[in-house]
């Protein structure tokens, strides 16, 4: 028996070893398996559409712009649909499981159902189409913009910074224009309106979360009846919830299946608002009996609401924003095929498919970088707080919507998520003044006597920091991105 001690220790120290080695590999390996999903991914969209068109002549631009518009959809899935479903899941209403499926189904639906059959070739109008009128340099910008775009937004969801996909095609096909035809091709009237949605979109979500944070807390949390408060102010949020959606859906959701004025859009939410006002009363008051009287129980009633609101929001994004990837595609293809530039274009079937697959790939391979960006490293957040997020990203929506200004719905929920937790150290440092002024700490050279306040920080500062720094540089760094890009294509080609 003492004869095979040693062998047995010695094949169990060559086995312990042997393990080690492939969990080494595996961890070496692991982070190219995505990158490797992605890449096959557009080497199929390349391939299939050379089975249509062919490799010859315009055949080959087409199959090229088919893979960056599948590398920019992609993108756009890792980075964007993060705003959507973040919250849920920092607030633990959804799983990361939960939140990527949810998020890939209600994308892709919003995409191939409502996402539009009509695209316009020049990105919101920011360059004369005269100026790149020639089918030549029209497909090299459209080309230059999908590059400098995506590749923008690969470099943002790489660093963690949630960017707005708009502002970045915006910036690439303001670049590619300006290389292409000169300064005077650019509106600028319009690239300043673009500009102001920077401080806009954010200001605004920020502003929409924290009122009805507020809200919620003094009218209900902070109440010493908590489910009496309850039951009367969470049907009458659920309500503007869906009267907020219905809207926003019939505004920017639905373009495609019909097309709703403003006015008829907000009738309809105010229909939806009062039938679920009916239908969630008795769900809450069933809900909340026998139930403990404390803010807990409070936030567990948001939780359904959040978890719908974050799908609704996953539609309405795949249904604004895939546009965003397939837009310079339709156009290359269209430009391609009839050797004319035009203003607006008709978005083949295959094109909004490649768009669809790419968000839902791209949020699946990519997304849980961002979505634990958003929905938990910014600032704390619980089913109350995210619900609040969620319904200022609708809400602002349909009232820039109604004032006509330019916003981006990545600035609007990431904005509300900075307002809410703002609004919190605003809170904290009011509620809790009294015992600011006597919480004191030691220093850290440890004198005695010299002695500091303690202010508690619910957002982190450098989260904060990099991602304004992100929003501020997307049209810019995209502008001359693109415009080296152009010139390269040009040389090249010309």
């Amino acid at each position: 028996m003492v004869k095979n001690a040693r062998p047995n220790k010695t094949l169990d120290r060559d086995l312990g070893s042997r393990v080690l080695l492939e969990n080494a590999n595996y961890a070496i390996r692991k982070p190219l398996v995505a990158p490797a999903l992605g890449g096959v991914f557009i080497i199929v969209a390349i391939l299939l559409t050379s089975l249509v068109f062919g490799w010859a002549g315009n055949g080959l631009i087409i199959a090229m712009a088919a893979g960056l518009g599948a590398y920019m959809a992609l993108n756009i899935g890792a980075n964007d649909v993060a705003n959507n479903v973040g919250p849920a899941v920092g607030a633990n209403a959804l799983s990361m499981g939960g939140a990527l499926i949810i998020a890939a189904i209600f994308e892709s639906a919003g995409a191939l159902l409502a996402g539009g059959d009509v695209v316009g070739t020049i990105s919101k109008g920011i360059i004369d189409p005269t100026a790149v009128s020639e089918p030549r340099v029209f497909i090299w910008a459209m080309m230059s913009a999908l590059i400098a775009s995506a590749v923008w937004v690969n470099l943002a969801t790489w660093v963690g910074a949630p960017v707005s996909t708009t502002h970045s095609v915006v910036g690439g096909v303001m670049g590619a224009g300006i290389a292409a035809a000169g300064f005077a091709a650019v509106n600028w009237p319009k690239m300043s309106q673009i500009a102001a949605s920077w401080v806009i979109s954010p200001v605004l979500g920020g502003i929409v979360a924290a009122l009805f944070l507020w809200l919620i807390k003094s009218q209900v949390s902070d109440q010493k009846d908590k489910i009496t408060a309850a039951r009367r102010w969470v049907p009458i949020l659920i309500a503007i919830m869906a009267g907020a959606f219905a809207t926003y859906l019939a505004v920017k959701g639905l373009k495609k299946i019909v097309s709703i004025d403003l006015q008829y859009a907000l009738l309809i939410g105010a229909v939806s608002a009062v039938l679920f006002y009916f239908i969630s009363h008795p769900m809450i008051r069933k809900q909340s009996e026998g139930k403990e009287n404390s803010k807990e129980t409070v936030r567990k009633l948001f939780t359904l609401p959040l978890v719908c609101a974050a799908a609704l929001l996953s539609f309405a994004h795949g249904a604004n924003d895939v546009a965003n990837a397939i837009g310079p595609l339709a156009a290359i293809v269209h430009t391609a095929e009839a050797a004319e530039v035009v203003a607006k274009v008709s978005i083949p079937i295959w094109v909004m498919v490649v768009g669809a697959f790419g968000l839902s790939f791209g949020l699946l391979l990519f997304g849980p970088k961002l979505i634990r960006m958003v929905g938990e490293q910014i600032t704390k957040l619980n089913p109350l707080r995210a619900y609040c997020v969620a319904l200022s990203a609708a809400i602002t929506v349909i009232v820039a919507s109604w004032l006509g200004l330019p916003v981006s719905s990545t600035h609007i929920a990431v904005g509300a998520v900075f307002g809410v937790g703002f609004f919190r150290e605003a809170h904290w440092r009011v509620t809790h003044n009294n015992e600011l002024v006597q919480q004191v700490v030691e220093t850290e050279a440890g004198k005695a006597g010299k002695k500091k306040r303690k202010h508690r920080k619910l957002v982190r500062r450098s989260h904060f920091l990099t991602i304004i720094a992100a929003w501020v540089i997307t049209v810019p760094a995209a502008s001359i991105l693109s415009a080296l890009v152009f010139l390269l294509l040009n040389t090249v080609a010309g």
